[in-house]
């Protein structure tokens, strides 16, 4: 059976009418599927697309048929951010190897165990000596520094100068973003880039700001990797550069070894840019949703109150004690919906999926926002609602739609440890402070902001009133 295409007159009558009413192109998507199914065909530009819209039709894909799937994208833009290298963008043998060795070096320098618990309740405490704050900045920071104590072995200090320099161009990289997001047909920098890289390569834009600000983080890594290689100890392994380092040293006569330097820059790349933004943005819609509902907010910390007191810092054990603030951060999860499009997906070969062929070189972007609002799976999805995770005893539930991080072989690696800082972070913050803002509940619009690739918490000046 062919794909059922999308004729690019449909899609541009599409387009202008998202552009008129300023809505995200996912939305898009998810019209085109009530039309044509869970499985629809668009061209962005010349480039055929596969959109798999729903729960069934992606955990399908992710999961059932994972092996068929694991393909990434090589798409213009992120190839040339990341030279064709790092862990982000590979596939075969590369991308074995380094998710096989990145997933386990993690595991080993404290990722779901007590050690990184101990880094994000020290982070925690910076959080709690600012009052007020900015939430933006501080959480940046902190996060942050969770991701430089694993990949450097180093903690900066908020007013390091070169830890701010990294901190202003994640900021600008997000406003560039922003601000672009709603430009030609709906296509944001980095999707008008994929479809005409040479002639954006020619044109003056932000394209150009972009890739020079990544050059800074690049160099930044660079000279960390330096410094690492004058001070190594093979015998006594700091942070995740030693780790590679005494790799690629044991693997130097192996000619099909993918643990080389420049997989090494691109691949802390991968973990410093994908581990800060999204946590810290998460972290700050959920400080808006707390006040934007008060009484969520107070039923938490009285939870909290009563199981952790304010004087002990919490740890993952204590989250199956604290069913609804474990309810409440898996809700902001799901309703922030931070990652609509799952990072792109790309046919290796010729795919049978649900009677259909997907042709080699196609790319497949799995529909997360399909999931996590789709009104099979959740009772209230376009509502703010805790109660999607607990039973009717108030114990935590799981659902099988609760995928923000995708599913199947392809999944975010910084699953474990973004869990980890949502919940010790949000739970540390609640034991200290109550949220608020000087113009009240109602001034809180939770409806994000999207992006090029995300959904984004709006900014507000908010209040933090020790208890």
């Amino acid at each position: 059976r062919p794909l059922m295409a999308i004729g690019p007159l449909h899609l541009l009558a599409c387009a202008f009418v998202l552009v008129f009413f300023n809505l995200p192109i996912h939305f898009l998507s998810c019209k085109f599927s009530e039309a044509y199914g869970p499985v629809i065909t668009v061209y962005l530009g010349w480039q055929r697309t596969v959109v798999l819209v729903g729960y069934d039709a992606v955990k399908e894909a992710m999961v059932d048929q994972a092996d068929d799937f694991t393909g990434r994208g090589q798409l213009p833009f992120v190839i040339r951010v990341t030279k064709g290298y790092g862990l982000g963008i590979s596939n075969g043998e590369r991308w074995h190897q380094l998710r096989r060795f990145t997933l386990a070096t993690l595991r080993d320098f404290g990722m779901g165990r007590k050690g990184m618990e101990e880094w994000i309740q020290e982070e925690s405490k910076h959080l709690r000596a600012h009052t007020p704050f900015d939430p933006t900045f501080l959480l940046s920071c902190t996060v942050s520094n969770v991701i430089c104590c694993l990949a450097f072995n180093q903690r900066f200090h908020y007013e390091d100068k070169h830890f701010l320099r990294l901190l202003n161009i994640i900021s600008n990289l997000e406003e560039i973003f922003l601000k672009e997001s709603c430009i030609v047909l709906c296509a944001s920098l980095p999707q008008m880039y994929n479809i005409f890289p040479w002639l954006m390569e020619h044109l003056p834009g932000h394209q150009h700001t972009v890739f020079a600000q990544i050059e800074e983080i690049r160099e930044f890594i660079k000279k960390k990797i330096q410094e690492h290689k004058e001070t190594l100890d093979p015998s006594s392994p700091r942070d995740y550069i030693d780790c590679f380092l005494i790799r690629m040293d044991q693997e130097k006569n192996n000619p099909t070894t993918e643990f080389n330097y420049d997989n090494l820059v691109c691949t802390l790349m991968n973990l410093f840019l994908a581990g800060t933004e999204t946590t810290s943005s998460t972290i700050r819609y959920a400080l808006n949703v707390l006040i934007k509902y008060p009484n969520i907010q107070e039923k938490m910390q009285h939870e909290i109150d009563v199981v952790i007191g304010k004087n002990r810092c919490p740890n993952m054990e204590d989250r199956k004690s604290l069913p609804f603030t474990d309810a409440v951060i898996h809700e902001v999860q799901r309703f922030l919906d931070i990652v609509p499009f799952s990072v792109p997906h790309h046919a290796l070969h010729d795919i049978s999926f649900r009677g259909y062929t997907i042709p080699k070189d196609t790319v497949i972007l799995p529909l997360l926002h399909s999931v996590l609002k789709g009104e099979k799976e959740w009772a209230t999805p376009w509502s703010f609602n805790p109660q999607h995770f607990l039973d009717q005893n108030g114990n935590f539930k799981k659902n099988p739609a609760f995928l923000p991080f995708s599913a199947g072989k392809r999944s975010c690696v910084g699953e474990s440890l973004a869990r980890m800082e949502l919940f010790i972070f949000l739970v540390s913050l609640l034991q200290h402070f109550t949220f608020s803002c000087t113009e009240g509940p109602d001034s809180i619009n939770l409806i994000p902001e999207y992006s090029s690739f995300a959904n984004l918490p709006r900014r507000y000046q908010i209040i933090a009133t020790p208890r």
